[in-house]
């Protein structure tokens, strides 16, 4: 699919409403009015969305450039990404769709600057595209005046929809982190919701996979982030030599580049905190199983005592005084029962159970 926008009083208007500047009478030599023929409006913003070949094609004779292909754009080394040619900037980042589940879709948008015309080439719909374009459309004290302010504005929306995500991110590590806290041990008793170990290995497992779905989109926005980071660092260093910048759009790179980086830093360390709930969640389920091996050795060695009793009492000797007394039967179990809670009481009363 292919839209183009153009510029109308500072916010952008579809293309197809604003074919030609509406002309003005000019006075000729003979004192009459003329109207001089329309002038053809330019796009501000081409908007490729999984586009088709004759899209393609049909941008690429109006501006006089070759547009990277999928494969091109998904390529990972920092010259495929970054690079000029037939006088145009390619900067392609990895944006991210599908943000409001745990399970983000990576996919790569390029960013084609062509003089005073952006190209965008993207096979997803992230919503910051189409929130930008909402807000552009109405003017709300966006500036759409080049391709240049529209693909910052797109930034800006892109940086926007990860400080959201990020926070909602850390709001959710933080109820994970009450959640693998919430139940302890007191006087050998388990404390909280879960009231048996069952229950509360079934929670533990539940919460190691809220805790992997976390750490995968902290890590694809750190992707992200840093992706930007590269683009708006490139554009920068492009456009300082070459021409005089305005300082509004200085003033935009330079905060662009602020706040992708600190919040990489905050990626960075909600990533660091996931890793310390991973490893105190499994740390827990070990301290489960290893309760659970200690009981079956505290039993066992409860049980010992009785059974060595039944195997003396069970040895078939023709000499054996006790086999002939009335009352051998009910002191060999008085005898088990005593040896067995014996054993009990001491490991309760040092804490082993």
């Amino acid at each position: 699919m292919l839209r183009s926008f153009s510029r109308e009083a500072d916010h952008l208007v579809p293309a197809d409403a604003l074919r030609v500047v509406a002309p003005v009478a000019v006075a000729t030599v003979d004192g009459a009015n003329a109207l001089p023929a329309p002038t053809p409006v330019r796009p501000v913003w081409f908007d490729l969305v999984s586009p088709e070949l004759r899209e393609t094609k049909e941008v690429e004779a109006s501006l006089g450039i070759a547009l990277p292909t999928r494969d091109e754009m998904e390529e990972i080394e920092l010259s495929a990404r970054l690079y000029q040619e037939d006088g145009a900037e390619f900067m392609t980042m990895t944006a991210l769709a599908g943000l409001d589940g745990d399970d983000p879709v990576k996919t790569p948008v390029t960013f084609i600057l062509k003089g005073e015309t952006l190209v965008t080439v993207r096979y997803a719909d992230p919503k910051p595209f189409a929130a930008f374009l909402a807000r552009a459309r109405r003017g709300n004290g966006l500036v759409c005046s080049t391709g240049e302010t529209v693909m910052l504005g797109l930034l800006e929306a892109i940086i926007d929809r990860m400080a959201d995500v990020l926070e909602r991110c850390g709001n959710e590590i933080d109820a994970v982190s009450r959640e693998v806290f919430r139940t302890r041990k007191t006087n050998g008793k388990l404390v909280g919701k879960a009231g048996d170990k069952e229950k509360s290995s079934r929670d533990l497992e539940g919460l190691i996979e809220q805790i992997g779905r976390k750490g995968d989109l902290l890590t694809a926005t750190r992707e992200s982030l840093v992706s930007i980071s590269r683009l708006v660092a490139y554009h920068a260093a492009l456009e300082a030599p070459s021409r005089k910048v305005a300082k509004d759009t200085r003033q935009r790179i330079k905060l662009l580049q602020r706040d992708a980086t600190s919040l990489g830093d905050h990626a960075q360390f909600l990533q660091g905190k996931i890793n310390f709930l991973l490893d105190a969640t499994l740390g827990l389920i070990n301290l489960e199983q290893n309760q659970i091996i200690k009981i079956f050795t505290v039993a066992s060695v409860a049980f010992l005592p009785p059974t060595l009793v039944a195997s003396i009492y069970g040895m078939n000797f023709q000499s054996m005084p006790e086999l002939n007394w009335a009352i051998g039967y009910p002191m060999a179990l008085a005898f088990m029962v005593l040896s067995a809670l014996l054993p009990f009481l001491y490991f309760r009363r040092r804490g082993w159970l």
